[in-house]
């Protein structure tokens, strides 16, 4: 009897044991592991494909057919997400690629070529971002253009001379973004050369704001690059690749300084876009500037809820101050999206592009013609995810 009683003693003693130990191992695994809800946090896999077969008139003096990655919507793909610290404050984080739909290489030889980032977010006060971003006069004055609201590469003003088809990100970047005021955005940008004694090698500065107000938009922006050649990548000759419109200016520049601005005005299924461009090549042939200077006026139509037709026209003039010579390039866009639903669209677009004083024709995307003129063409498919 007594050892039956002392088993049961001993066997509760055990349990108690057991459970006061399972208590303490959770509180200590709660110390070292928190729980994610308590700090609520999400993270995003998305991106994009868009492949299509393209036809040139003329490069180097032939025909050309090729198939063709992120005409219209740019080939990438991407991880963003945010952790919730309370009090309105949040992290927030994003990494990106570009990359070549039609062999899987990287865009530009790097693992995240388009942003790299981490932030501090706060409802009140903003979002202050370090890392590889876009420049504020991307940002902000982009979406005035065709060709970032429909149409894509081949639509950009000469090789995408201003950035405004986000051919290029700023690495090293700190940048603000403000909260919405009103209708009124404001960002700031500064990236660090990284260079000793000379402070402003490789460095990079950019502001813009844009303001909404109902059916009218408009937006100012400014970008200074010092020696781009090295700081960025963008149209640059090499690998197979020439830029009859600016390569060599690049090359030699001190800096690529950009101003823009745009304007939009929306009528029921209508969208009318405008913007101007001024570019300017520092130092860029013989220590003189070379600047060229780009007009664009475009209109969207929204016929029904899954057919939009669109169309423009740019006009870029260009100095070069070393020799005085005036490039010149013409091009008018058009082009229509079928979405097949909400998530995968068809589309067609054509440009056609006149050059003079004395250059030769070269509508972004492709290498120069052999003369002032060339015509493209794409009909490509794009899918969101």
């Amino acid at each position: 009897m007594r050892e039956t009683i002392r088993t049961a003693i001993d066997m509760t003693v055990i349990r108690r044991t057991l459970d006061i130990g399972i208590v303490a191992a959770s509180a200590v695994g709660g110390a070292v592991f928190p729980s994610s809800a308590c700090a609520q946090s999400s993270a995003t896999l998305y991106g994009s494909l868009d492949l299509g077969v393209s036809f040139a008139s003329n490069v180097g003096g032939g025909h050309q057919y090729r198939m063709t990655s992120g005409v219209e919507a740019p080939t990438r793909w991407g991880l963003t997400g945010t952790e919730d610290l309370g009090s309105g404050l949040g992290i927030v984080f994003k990494v990106e690629s570009g990359f070549n739909g039609t062999n899987g290489a990287l865009g530009g030889g790097l693992g995240f070529n388009r942003q790299a980032y981490v932030g501090v977010q706060d409802t009140k006060f903003g979002t202050l971002m370090l890392g590889r971003q876009w420049s504020p006069a991307t940002d902000l004055v982009s979406t005035f253009s065709l060709n970032s609201l429909y149409g894509g590469w081949y639509f950009s003003h000469p090789n995408d001379i201003d950035n405004l088809d986000y051919s290029y990100s700023i690495p090293n970047a700190v940048k603000y973004v403000s909260p919405k005021l009103g209708g009124l955005t404001v960002e700031a940008l500064y990236a660090l050369g990284g260079q000793a004694v000379q402070f402003s090698n490789n460095s990079v500065y950019s502001g813009a704001a844009s303001w909404t107000g109902g059916a009218f938009a408009a937006s100012v922006g400014y970008l200074r690059i010092y020696n781009p050649q090295t700081t960025i990548i963008g149209y640059q000759t090499g690998s197979g690749f020439v830029n009859a419109v600016y390569g060599t200016y690049l090359l030699k520049a001190r800096s690529q300084d950009i101003f823009a601005t745009g304007v939009s005005y929306t009528v029921g299924p209508v969208k009318v876009v405008g913007n101007f461009t001024d570019v300017d090549f520092r130092e860029g042939d013989a220590g003189r500037d070379v600047i060229f200077q780009n007009y664009e006026a475009s209109a969207v139509w929204s016929i029904a809820s899954d057919i939009t037709i669109y169309g423009g026209y740019t006009y870029t003039d260009g100095r070069n101050h070393a020799t005085e010579q005036k490039p010149s390039y013409q091009q008018i866009n058009i082009g229509a999206n079928y979405q097949l639903s909400k998530r995968t669209g068809l589309y067609v677009v054509a440009s056609v592009q006149k050059a003079g004083g004395g250059a030769v024709a070269q509508i972004a995307g492709f290498n120069p013609s052999s003369n002032a003129k060339q015509a493209a063409a794409h009909i490509g498919l794009n899918h969101y995810f």
